[in-house]
């Protein structure tokens, strides 16, 4: 009979201790900690996926060919991914409930499926017929494109070795589970254990995955730390409900710059590519305000334009405030002193407000 060990692991960073806490002394946030039980006999869980092992060579000897990659239909979405999705990458994507996770993949696997073949979308959190709504309203039709609702990962991986899918995505990683693991669905050791055994699937099938991961109240997407080292690329899906602009980060990326961004707009027909931001910045903008400079900001490999505003008021107390927002405080500080000493503007009894605007707020 196997043996068992209980344990309680945090739902935030993974740390384990062998009692509950209240507080968790590696993240420092409150009553995170749930109660998981280790099978300590088990056999390997990776067991039945990978492949007989090489023997290993020389890297002198060792042979690279540039690796095409599948384009998404989405050029802002192949920006920031550093020119498409490179075959056999695992790719992470982490965004607020609502932001518009769902639909970007959505619309990048109806293009993928037409380009290059079938495509499997697991929907972990959404029935096929809900799945089947979305698709409506995006105007997604390809009958390469197979909808899969499954939360069970043995199940999930039968599906891609008998359809042999070109792509794959995983809607959410915090929905699906090893029955091997008798932790809930969501868990820290489900989380690591499904994510380890897609990472592998996708290296020998060579094809790739992308994971749909919640993020916590702080921002940081919920699980182990582990699993944003683990995949090859993690992208946080940023903006706001009542805002119809989104932004694409790449935080971590090995196939590509982790400086790109990408801009999207939220429309009653999903997701457009915004290929001019800052024309649509200066078309609502007035000319000869005082206080207000637009200047030029590189992002990744294009210029954006954002604009300085600053306003300089007479102080009703003692000692004037320097108030700034989107800027270092100590160059607004050093600037201000260049002024007084060697351009004559001596602004020390003023209040000093200065705020770094983009047009995308979020």
């Amino acid at each position: 009979m196997a043996r068992e060990k209980r344990k309680f692991v945090c739902q935030e960073c993974g740390y384990t201790t062998p009692k509950t806490l209240g507080r968790c002394p590696s993240c420092k946030s409150w009553q995170s900690f749930a109660e998981e039980v280790e099978d300590l006999i088990t056999p390997s869980r990776h067991r039945g996926i990978g492949q007989a092992s090489r023997e290993p060579e020389p890297i002198s000897q060792v042979t690279a060919s540039e690796v095409e990659r599948h384009l998404t239909g989405m050029s802002e979405f192949d920006r920031v991914l550093g020119g498409g999705i490179v075959p056999g990458a695992v790719v992470l994507i982490g965004g607020d409930p609502g932001i518009g996770k769902s639909t970007l993949l959505l619309q990048a696997s109806d293009a993928l499926s037409r380009n290059y073949g079938d495509v499997l979308y697991v929907s972990g959190e959404e029935s096929v017929s809900q799945t089947k709504l979305r698709a409506t309203r995006l105007g997604v039709k390809s009958d390469t494109l197979y909808v899969l609702c499954e939360n069970n990962l043995e199940h999930i991986e039968k599906h891609i070795e008998a359809r042999k899918p070109k792509v794959v995505v995983i809607d959410s990683i915090q929905a699906v589970y090893l029955t091997s693991i008798q932790s809930a669905p969501g868990s820290v050791t489900q989380i690591r254990e499904c994510t380890g055994h897609l990472l592998i699937c996708a290296k020998n099938r060579n094809i790739p995955i992308f994971l749909v991961g919640h993020v916590t109240k702080e921002g940081a997407i919920a699980g182990p730390r582990v699993l944003e080292h683990m995949v090859d690329t993690v992208l946080y899906f940023e903006g706001e409900g009542h805002h119809i602009y989104r932004v694409l980060r790449a935080i971590k990326n090995r196939f590509g710059s982790t400086n790109e961004i990408g801009i999207f707009e939220m429309r009653s027909t999903g997701l457009a590519d915004v290929m001019n931001p800052s024309e649509i910045f200066l078309s609502d903008r007035e000319e000869q305000v005082s206080g207000s400079v637009v200047v030029s900001s590189m992002e990744g490999t294009r210029p954006l334009l954002m604009e300085v505003q600053a306003l300089v008021v007479p102080t009703n107390y003692g000692n004037p405030r320097n108030t700034v927002a989107g800027v270092d405080r100590h160059r607004i500080a050093l600037l201000i002193a260049v002024l007084n000493k060697r351009v004559g503007v001596d602004v020390g009894d003023s209040d000093v407000f200065v705020n770094y605007y983009w047009w995308i707020t979020y």
